[in-house]
């Protein structure tokens, strides 16, 4: 199952939710701010995987993320959808 990273009060995470639905696509939410170890899991995968690398030049947060089945760590959700 598709895993989500985000937050409720990240604008982006809430649209990217509301296409989720409208596709009628399952995902598994992991709420960042909403708990300790959540934040943990999610900086732990931010600090050490290169695809963060241009969102942390920028001072964003980088997300939402989304982790594949396969493991494929990406911020796009077109990416994430793909096969």
């Amino acid at each position: 199952m598709l895993k989500m990273y985000g937050s409720p009060i990240c604008r982006d995470c809430v649209e990217t939710i509301e296409t989720l639905h409208q596709k009628g696509i399952s995902y598994e939410y992991h709420i960042i701010t909403g708990s300790t170890p959540e934040m943990r899991a999610f900086l732990q995968m931010r600090d050490h995987d290169p695809v963060f690398d241009a969102v942390k030049e920028e001072g964003r947060i980088g997300i939402p993320c989304f982790v594949k089945e396969d493991g494929t760590i990406t911020l796009s959700l077109e990416e994430a959808l793909a096969k």
